[in-house]
């Protein structure tokens, strides 16, 4: 009856989604069973660590499948916000370019443990070539899955919140499938939460109105001086969404194609910031600019006139003067300031199949790569020739 109702009304597919997920969080929380992990698995190697926990490969004793086991320490995590991430990659990661849970979840006296598809190749962290980055094909394959797996989670009414290099995996070496995961930090569109700043150009502009606070990362790092003259600014609270996402995905893209990110921090007072929301600003002009009701005189169109041919001269900042006409609108599209204007990831999709880097860039970047190759030919050589020796 419940799929029935939310196919009949397609205005409550979000509501739906976020109300299925807490009730199964809670159907889950009464079968969780608690067993010895080596019982079942044979754990192989660590894939990756964080402030959540732990990855680890392993293999399935009796089916003998390699899977990804993630481990969160009872200690640091609530039982609730386990089985929510579990559920969520379980039922509602559908997509191919998401990661998915295998439909085993269990707890030990020190950990809640779930299994999920293991990509066997590492991450994208590890084959972004620093100030390099990688082919400009492979960025836009990669782009592509990013774009299909974000508008799948948005379309269910969920924002990732945490798009970056080291949780986009790879399913093989030249990025023909990626899958985005960790969904620690997943929450429903319009959930109200406390906004947080960061040093970092994946924190969107519209979270400096935090920075300060003492939610922020900035703040926990300053001195017992500075946090007694300070005062404490009031928590600000926000509404998740997706544009958080495009943000992110802008920013990535530019990591992938560069090797090096745009600006520090996305801050008033970074000065690499700022030239981009000069360049930006030239070019697409304040939200309320345009007036399509009035009737403009022959002055004011003569001076729109001079002000569009100014724009059209004006600079392109920096750090994105090695990118085409095509992609700087990619670009400006997801890196809008303005988030309500921001692009989406499917309307991201319409910059996919042209040249996105200008070709000196291209040659330059194709130099370094090889050189990056001899390097490490020689270095292999060597290593081949001490083996040798002994």
């Amino acid at each position: 009856m419940s799929e029935m109702r939310i196919s009949a009304e397609p205005s409550e597919p979000i509501l739906a989604a976020t109300k299925l997920l807490d009730e199964m969080c809670h159907l889950t929380a009464q079968s969780l069973t608690a067993m010895d992990t080596s019982d079942h698995f044979k754990v192989l190697k660590l894939l990756g660590e964080g402030s959540y926990g732990k990855v680890m490969l392993a293999v399935h004793r009796k089916r003998g499948t390699p899977m990804a086991l993630k481990f969160f320490p009872r200690e640091s995590t609530s039982l609730f916000s386990f089985l929510r991430e579990y559920n969520l990659s379980l039922s509602f990661c559908t997509h191919p370019s998401l990661t998915r849970a295998l439909g085993i979840a269990y707890s030990t006296p020190s950990h809640y443990i779930f299994a999920q598809q293991a990509s066997l190749f590492g991450d994208l962290f590890d084959v972004i070539v620093p100030e390099v980055g990688m082919d400009e094909d492979c960025c836009q394959r990669v782009v592509s899955q990013l774009c299909g797996a974000l508008s799948h989670l948005h379309s269910l009414g969920f924002v990732h919140r945490d798009v970056k290099p080291e949780n986009v995996f790879l399913c093989d070496s030249a990025c023909r499938w990626v899958k985005l995961g960790d969904f620690g930090m997943v929450k429903a569109k319009g959930t109200r939460v406390p906004e947080v700043w960061f040093s970092s150009p994946y924190c969107t502009p519209e979270a400096e109105i935090a920075r300060g606070n003492e939610d922020s990362w900035s703040s926990m790092n300053d001195g017992p001086k500075e946090d007694e003259e300070k005062k404490k600014k009031q928590r600000v609270l926000v509404s998740v969404e997706p544009s958080t996402d495009s943000w992110a995905l802008g920013i990535l893209t530019y990591a992938m194609l560069t090797g090096s990110h745009p600006w520090g921090e996305t801050a008033s007072d970074c000065h690499s910031y700022l030239k981009y929301r000069e360049w930006f600003d030239s070019s697409n002009g304040p939200e309320d600019e345009l007036d399509v009701w009035a009737e403009p005189d022959s002055t004011e169109v003569a001076a729109d006139l001079n002000d569009l041919k100014k724009k059209a001269h004006h600079p392109v900042a920096p750090q994105f003067a090695c990118f085409t006409p095509l992609a700087c609108s990619f670009f400006q599209s997801l890196l809008d300031p303005r988030p309500q204007l921001r692009g989406r990831p499917e309307d991201a999709l319409s910059f996919l199949g042209g040249d996105w880097m200008m070709e000196r860039e291209r040659v330059r970047l194709e130099e370094e790569r090889k050189k990056s190759r001899g390097k490490g030919a020689i270095r292999n050589m060597k290593e081949m020739e001490g083996r040798g020796e002994r």
